[in-house]
């Protein structure tokens, strides 16, 4: 069973904390009256280092929530958050709790605004995506008094309760299969990997079980850009013409995935024969290509309703025992890409 949630900051806290008083502390939150500029930054400093967020509920007591979830995701482009919301809708419409989405851009700067902002309507819980945040959103989350799920990501220590996948078990998992199959000469191409925890990761486990089997990545390219077909064609073309005796490619989502599969297809080049793809993520709406990706279920949709599940139990029931950790396991489909021995 998981600690009892912390109380909710205060007004009062922050002012002992910043040995200002709290109505000096409320001005400066509020950004009203003359308060001189060297009080304002340390009234500032000490919320947020706290992690204190001021209540925009007018007239409210501290204790107070509304019936909202905050559901922080890094993106409505990408497919895979979509689904996710759809798990958590689902159970939270069978409850007074409603969602409400904030969208980060893979930015923690901005995770951290987006937070901020949400956190000083009182919600009820927090889901948010990933383990990876700035000091002062992660201070934001353990000041909140609320439940917090952390989803998509296991590996690593939550604030509160996280559910989701290992990403680095699941590079582990493919690159077994693909040297299982006979693949030797494998490149790797990615996109966000500085920003994209998730992804870094997988790429992690991926090379390490490489290793492991003394195998090397023969190459390697990563990309600032959002996922899109068109980059996937493009960096599969400069690949196999740099490095020609490629034999499998590894795609960090499978929507560039895709797009080299179109282009070794319109190039004439045998797949899996000659060279064998993999992507991650499994998305539906590429079963319509002319050959079926090999790839692997992140269990989206599992994860957001386990998240919702979680928050909407805790909500109303707080004294309820609850995971701390809750793991999913992914599982590979082979699809027509990669050979099976």
């Amino acid at each position: 069973m998981a600690q009892d949630d912390p109380r909710p900051l205060t007004l009062r806290d922050v002012s002992e904390a910043s040995g200002v008083s709290e109505m000096t502390v409320s001005r400066v939150l509020r950004n009203r009256g003359d308060v001189s500029a060297g009080t304002r930054e340390k009234v500032l400093e000490a919320a947020k280092a706290l992690g204190y967020v001021p209540n925009k509920i007018a007239g409210a007591l501290a204790s107070q929530r509304v019936n909202l979830v905050a559901v922080i995701i890094p993106s409505l482009r990408n497919m895979v958050f979509p689904e996710v919301m759809t798990g958590i809708s689902r159970v939270l419409e069978e409850t007074e709790l409603q969602p409400v989405v904030g969208v980060t851009d893979y930015l923690p700067e901005k995770e951290e605004r987006v937070l901020y902002e949400m956190l000083s309507w009182r919600p009820s819980g927090v889901i948010i995506a990933g383990l990876e945040h700035t000091d002062a959103s992660r201070a934001m989350l353990k000041a909140s008094g609320i439940p917090v799920v952390e989803i998509m990501d296991v590996d690593g220590t939550p604030i509160d309760t996280a559910v989701g996948i290992s990403h680095r078990r699941a590079g582990r998992e493919m690159a077994k299969a693909i040297l299982k199959a006979g693949y030797q000469r494998i490149g790797f191409m990615g996109t966000k990997m500085p920003l994209d925890h998730r992804a870094r990761k997988r790429f992690e486990g991926f090379t390490e079980l490489l290793a492991k089997s003394g195998v090397e990545m023969a190459d390697q390219e990563f990309y600032s850009g959002g996922s899109a077909l068109k980059k996937g064609r493009d960096m599969t073309r400069e690949m196999l013409e740099r490095t020609e005796d490629l034999d499998f490619l590894y795609y960090s989502n499978d929507m560039i995935g895709a797009g080299g599969l179109l282009y070794l297809l319109e190039a004439g080049i045998d797949v899996p024969g000659r060279v064998g793809l993999a992507g991650f993520n499994g998305v539906e709406l590429l079963q319509g290509l002319p050959r079926q990706l090999c790839t692997m279920d992140a269990c989206r949709d599992e994860i957001g309703t386990k998240a919702a599940q979680i928050i909407a139990q805790r909500v109303f029931d707080p004294a309820a025992e609850y995971e701390r950790v809750v793991e999913m396991t992914p599982t590979i489909s082979y699809g027509d890409t990669l050979k099976r021995r």
